[in-house]
């Protein structure tokens, strides 16, 4: 343990003060830090007396932890700031207080009458004095697929059952007793940051710490990549194996599902619009030999905003693409037998993936051969899913002369809206002020925003009102907007990128992501000199977990399996006239 860390958390033992007294206000919440929690927080290499965030998590839900329960459609919660928060001391979330947000009921008045499951919750900072100047405070994400309620680290009490009679709630208090464990215990010398996984048989797992992000963040930061290996791998040592890099929202346990637990969060069910037939029988395609000799690879890059950084540089989450390419790429050239050349590199990736897939070719067109981007989040922002930053004056409303109809941020496949943007939004002002939520709008606005003058995102929008800053938008057109980049710069790009990018998505996406598609597809379909020569894929009522058609059958969807197969005859077609097409093909 740090020593610097554990003094400062025996001065929070001397210091704080353990009170188990109730509140005198009817419906006010005390939570107290535990001197287990606090001992157990700094054990895992975080900050005691803690900064962070504090709440009270309501659930009707007798079958799991209220806060597993989380989410833009689920468990009522309610949050307030912390600071110096140490192990005895006591933070009060009080009913109407301005510093306590609440979400989906504001007040915790405003809960019903009946029986309910109450927990309390810590969301632990880490503070960041930035190169730029900046000092900040953010959750230091381990990859836990950037749920705070998941996240190791983080503190929460038991589980209370509580009845809320006619008079509202009563006055409670609870003690952060537990702190969430990563996967396996650290062993001396390692951080939780990008987790800490054994080799397999057929994955790799890589960490290195990177200059670059250590000197931006102030503090030493680590990037790592899943490498899946093909059979044959160890005997045949001669093979130089083209690779994949397969790009996504969370790096998982694989750069490939081996199966639906294993890939894709715990708490995803089939029905779950990531999850779609694309994943039938990858395992045993690719371990049986059957399938073209490739290297896989995913990088594990979470960072204090986001499970991934969007493999970009960027002015709030760090130089991101610059530590990946330009050190995490040469170092894993370097432990395994990859091709080092860009004619054996591919780019794919889905949702978040397939933004990545898509502006590591356009930021990066030296380094790559090609990109399959398959629903991407936004490539043209005058969809930002159903919001024209540009147009419109709001990205809540969609304002008409005499009416305003809330925007939608996710709709089942025939159409049925589950949830506005106003909703979403506000969910992740609840779980963090200053985009530190980690949810889909706030890593948008820290990757495209400037920086703003208290460290943190400009936000595009007021998060209140939902006015949209036109300031903010031309920033985010002008530096982040792909499809206008492209549009833009194709008297440099375009010899470097025609007939390169291979886009695929469901014309029924559950956020509304195959817009920016079709408005992309228009942009580069007027290019030419040399002609954009890229490909449109779009699913009949696909959902979010379409990949494109099937090379055997049009008539269904794609897997991962024979994707493969597309990689290697796509690498094969353009490869150059003395690229090692043999060697790994046995």
């Amino acid at each position: 343990m740090n020593s610097i860390r554990v003094m400062l958390y025996a001065l929070s033992l001397t210091i704080g003060s353990f009170s188990c007294s109730l509140v005198a206000n009817a419906g006010d919440v005390r939570i107290t830090l535990g001197p287990e929690a606090a001992r157990g927080i700094a054990e895992l290499g975080l900050d005691v007396p803690v900064v962070g965030r504090a709440f009270v998590i309501l659930s009707r839900n007798d079958e799991e932890e209220p806060r597993l329960g989380t989410g833009v459609t689920g468990n009522p919660l309610w949050g307030v700031d912390v600071r110096e928060f140490a192990a005895g001391d006591t933070v009060t979330i009080t009913d109407g207080a301005a510093s306590v947000s609440g979400y989906p009921l504001e007040r915790l008045a405003d809960v019903p009458p009946g029986d309910y499951r109450l927990q309390a919750f810590l969301n632990v900072y880490t503070t960041f004095r930035r190169a730029d100047g900046h000092v900040v405070e953010a959750h230091l994400n381990s990859g836990a697929f950037q749920s705070p309620f998941e996240a190791p680290g983080n503190a929460y009490s038991a589980v209370r059952s509580i009845k809320v009679g006619e008079g509202g709630m009563p006055s409670l208090h609870l003690t952060l007793e537990q702190v969430i464990q990563p996967p396996r215990p650290l062993a001396d010398g390692e951080v939780l940051q990008q987790g800490n996984f054994e080799d397999t048989d057929w994955v790799r797992y890589v960490k290195i710490r990177s200059d670059s992000l250590s000197r931006f963040w102030g503090r030493d930061m680590y990037i790592g990549a899943n490498i899946l290996l093909p059979p044959g791998y160890d005997d045949n040592p001669r093979a130089r194996y083209p690779v994949l890099y397969m790009q996504g929202h969370s790096s998982g346990l694989t750069p490939m599902p081996w199966a639906p637990e294993e890939w894709f969060h715990a708490d995803y069910e089939p029905t779950h619009p990531a999850v779609g037939p694309q994943l039938d029988g990858f395992y045993e395609a690719w371990t049986s030999g059957r399938l073209p000799k490739i290297i896989v690879i995913t990088f594990r890059d979470a960072n204090p905003y986001f499970d991934t950084s969007y493999s970009v540089n960027t002015e709030n989450v760090g130089p991101y693409g610059d530590a990946l390419t330009r050190e995490l790429m040469p170092h894993l050239e370097q432990q395994f037998r990859i091709v080092s050349d860009p004619w054996g590199r591919v780019l794919a990736g889905r949702s978040t993936g397939g933004w990545e897939a898509a502006a590591m070719m356009v930021f990066y067109p030296d380094l790559f051969a090609g990109s399959f981007p398959w629903a991407p989040d936004p490539i043209d922002f005058r969809k930002l899913m159903q919001i024209n930053i540009y147009d419109f004056g709001n990205a809540f409303l969609n304002q008409l002369e005499w009416i305003s109809t809330p925007l939608p941020a996710q709709r089942e496949t025939d159409g049925l809206v589950n949830y506005t943007v106003a909703d979403e939004h506000a969910y992740e002002q609840t779980v963090a002020t200053k985009d530190r939520s980690g949810g889909q709008w706030a890593i948008w606005q820290a990757l495209y925003s400037p920086v703003g003058s208290d460290g943190y995102p400009v936000p595009l929008w007021d998060p209140h009102s939902g006015e949209i800053d036109r300031d903010v938008a031309v920033h985010w057109r002008d530096n982040w907007d792909l499809s206008f980049i492209l549009q833009r710069d194709w008297a440099t790009l375009g010899p470097k990128l025609s007939g390169k990018l291979h886009f695929a998505v469901g014309m029924r996406d559950n956020y509304y992501l195959e817009q920016s598609v079709y408005l992309t597809e228009e942009r580069l379909a007027a290019l030419d000199d040399p002609p954009a020569n890229a490909t449109f894929q779009y699913g009949i009522g696909g959902r979010h977990s379409w990949i494109g058609h099937s090379p055997v059958d049009p008539q269904r969807q794609m897997t991962y399996a024979e994707f493969i197969g597309v990689v290697a005859k796509y690498i094969t077609e353009n490869a150059p006239a003395d690229a090692d097409l043999e060697s790994w093909r046995y």
